[in-house]
Formats: structure tokens, sequence, C-alpha cells
């Protein structure tokens, strides 16, 4: 069990949050059906569950699927998100949160791999805010390789073209290790908007 600190990525994510314009909430994501707004509520969203997730704290936030939500960011969000982000960070430093098990989005699981699973939405829905927002993206590479690893392991999963993760995109050899992540998370990393 590797723990990550998650802290490093979700200050990344914050950044790009930070900087997205009003008239930015409206663009396409690579998420299909997805604009900029329901992808911030989203990250708002699963930084909350995956917060609880790590303190064992289990309940609605824990038990809601992430498809059932509407995701739409409600006011407030330009404060709410860098505190969730910042909370989720601090939940996950503690060693506990990746022993035993837990649940997200109405699944349990065990704790380190939900740290895995966290550290892939943070990294892959980074690349996809700052894909639609025009934003320069460097994740955080302790996040990235925990990603990578947990997408590849999840690569050869039938139920692989359902909800989110849609079928792996193939990238070229010598694809860097962002490229192959996202690629493996059903995105064409060449995507824009």
């Amino acid at each position: 069990m590797t723990l990550v600190d998650l802290g490093p990525q979700t200050a990344v994510v914050a950044r790009l949050a930070e900087a997205v314009t009003q008239e930015q909430l409206t663009a396409a994501t690579p998420c299909p059906d997805c604009a900029v707004h329901n992808l911030l509520a989203h990250l708002l969203g699963l930084s909350v569950a995956f917060r609880d997730a790590a303190r064992k704290d289990l309940g609605a936030t824990t038990d809601t699927s992430p498809d059932s939500a509407a995701w739409e960011l409600g006011p407030g969000w330009r404060e709410r998100l860098p505190e969730a982000l910042e909370e989720l960070a601090a939940a996950w430093r503690e060693p506990a949160a990746w022993t035993g098990d837990t649940r997200a989005g109405g699944v349990d699981l065990p704790g380190a791999v939900a740290g895995a699973v966290v550290a892939d939405e943070l990294v892959i829905h980074g690349w996809d805010l700052a894909r639609a927002t025009g934003q320069d993206y460097t994740p955080d590479p302790a996040a990235l390789a925990s990603a990578h690893g947990f997408l590849l392991a999840a690569a050869d999963d039938p139920d692989r073209g359902n909800g989110l993760f849609g079928p792996v995109v193939p990238v070229p050899p010598g694809a860097s290790s962002l490229d192959r992540a996202v690629g493996l998370s059903g995105r064409d990393p060449g995507w824009r908007p």
C-alpha cells in the first residue's frame, strides 16, 4: 500500500478552478455531456464524499452514486471548492484512511483502493478542467503515478464502456505518463474544445 499525499494535486485542481472565468462555465469538457460548471460541481461533490470516505464517516455523502447527482454548481462554489479540496487532502494524510474498508459513491471498497480512486479522479478531472479552459496542466507526479496504476489495473474490466470510463484510447509509443493515463481513462489526449 502506497500512501499518496493528495495535497499537491488538490492544490493544482484548486488553482485551475480559481482561474475559471464566468464565461467558461458553459464550455464543453472532455466528459461527454458535461460543461465546466458540471465538472466543477462533480469535483466539489467528490471532494466531500472522499473526505468522508477517508474519515470513515459513512452516510449520505458516501452513499450517493456519482451518476445520481445532477452535477449542478450552486452559489459560493469559489469558496467551497478550495476548502473541500484542502479538507480532502488533510483527511487522506491520515494513515488510517488507507486501511480497513470504506465507502464512496455507494460502493464498499478497501481504503487503499478508495485512495487510488480519488487520486485518479483528481488527476483526470484536473486534465478535463485544464483542457476545457485552455490552461496549462502539470499534475502532481505521485498522484499521476497512483492514477496511472489504478487505470492500468482497471483496463481489463469488462464494464469499462459504462459510466465515466469509456473504452481505452490508444496512445502512441513514447507518450507521456499523463497522456497514457488520459488514454486509459477513455479520453483522447488530443481533445480540444
